[in-house]
């Protein structure tokens, strides 16, 4: 397996109760290195912009308004094969059906409120990377 970059966000319902650090860490204990990362408040125009393959949906607003909701962690993440791996560490996204010691399992509010967010692919990845980074914040 090759060396690859996944996206993350911690979300409002994480770091409102301090758990970027936890979550952090979940995500290092995996194996998963932060190559980039800032604490953010993203505008509504943000949100509506990276949710956009959901607007048509009727959970676009509800999504939009929780995401603007307070501050998040955008972080890039390297590792062995990095969007499974992190997707394997988020857990489903009910946290209810989250396997055990997964970040869901373990910190998520609710469904909504399931305090991160992972690509499901390297090629969204590389998109969602590109909406929160410029090439030069990202060091490995």
């Amino acid at each position: 397996m090759a060396v690859t970059r996944t996206f993350s966000i911690i979300k409002p319902d994480a770091t409102r109760r301090n758990l970027t650090g936890g979550v952090t860490k979940m995500l290092e204990d995996a194996g998963l290195r932060v190559v980039a990362s800032k604490r953010i408040q993203m505008t509504r125009e943000q949100a509506e912009g990276f949710y956009a393959v959901h607007s048509e949906r009727p959970f676009f607003n509800d999504l939009v308004t929780f995401m603007i909701s307070g501050p998040v962690v955008v972080q890039v993440l390297e590792g062995e094969d990095a969007v499974l791996t992190n997707r394997t560490v988020m857990g489903a996204t009910n946290p209810d059906n989250a396997d055990e010691g997964t970040i869901r399992k373990t910190y998520a509010e609710s469904i909504e409120a399931n305090s991160v967010h992972g690509s499901d692919s390297d090629e969204n990845a590389a998109i969602e990377i590109e909406y929160f980074f410029k090439p030069e914040e990202i060091v490995g």
